[in-house]
């Protein structure tokens, strides 16, 4: 199972130009519904007014080289080891769903587009991949889900309860969970009922993943390096915004509540 392309398997009963299909449909999704995002919210403009707002009050002009050096450690600090968590158990959890997801969606894509056919022979290392990043996510997420997000100190939300704002983990979490047991059943039994069922879910799960990113948090994973980016420029050049300063530094400028251990009698 964990090493045979699941879609190498269905190209017997789906063409795969319909299956590349579904893939591109899902990209023109998310570009499309981060448009509509940023029109919506006027992401882009809260950043363009911030930018100008930051340069009319800065103390001092960042230069190129300082600039360069700000979005490196962006991309180290904020996008790959999530440093804005300071929870530990959270960032774990998160950086285990990020690379999780990373890696599913480029598998999927080099397994659907390269060896989708019948006579294809796909390496091993990519399903294997395609596996592991599945199973990534799904322990991340479940992990956040059953654990983090019930936790008082986290959220205090019941597993049970699901809002909108949960439209994006709970499709990730089906979708990933889906996959396994579609290849699960397919590389055990092949093409049929119960194959056929879960691959329904996946690709609804996915749909619902990919399409709903106008009421998800999908979009936001855009907006956060940009925003880490922009607080990074104004902390250089000495503006301060009217936000308030990353959780890690609240304590030096007297900020906030020191949170207790929960008690249990």
């Amino acid at each position: 199972m964990l090493a045979v392309n699941p879609f190498t398997e269905l190209s017997q009963a789906v063409p795969p130009l319909a299956m590349q299909a579904y893939v591109i449909v899902m990209v023109l999704l998310v570009i499309a519904g981060t448009v509509i995002d940023v029109m919506h919210k006027k992401s882009a403009k809260y950043f363009f007014e911030a930018n100008e707002k930051s340069k009319a009050a800065s103390t001092r002009e960042v230069g190129g080289a300082e600039k360069a050096t700000i979005t490196i450690a962006t991309v180290a600090v904020d996008v790959l080891t999530s440093g804005e968590f300071c929870n530990s158990q959270r960032r774990l959890s998160h950086l285990l769903t990020m690379y999780g997801f990373v890696l599913f969606v480029i598998t999927t894509a080099v397994m659907v587009f390269g060896f989708a056919r019948a006579d294809a022979v796909t390496p091993a290392i990519w399903p294997l991949l395609w596996h592991l990043g599945a199973v990534m996510v799904v322990a991340g997420g479940s992990w956040f889900w059953f654990n983090i997000r019930v936790d008082v100190a986290a959220e205090g939300n019941p597993w049970y309860r699901v809002g909108r704002a949960d439209l994006f983990i709970v499709s990730l979490l089906a979708t990933t969970a889906f996959a396994i047991l579609w290849s699960a059943v397919q590389a055990a039994a092949g093409v049929g009922f119960w194959s056929t069922l879960f691959l329904a879910l996946f690709a609804v799960s996915g749909l619902a993943l990919f399409g709903g990113v106008p009421w998800s948090k999908f979009a936001h994973m855009f907006f956060k390096p940009a925003a880490a980016y922009q607080r990074r420029v104004n902390e250089a050049n000495g503006f301060r915004d009217n936000l308030p300063p990353p959780a890690d530094k609240r304590a030096q400028f007297g900020l906030g509540i020191k949170r207790e251990a929960p008690r249990h009698y």
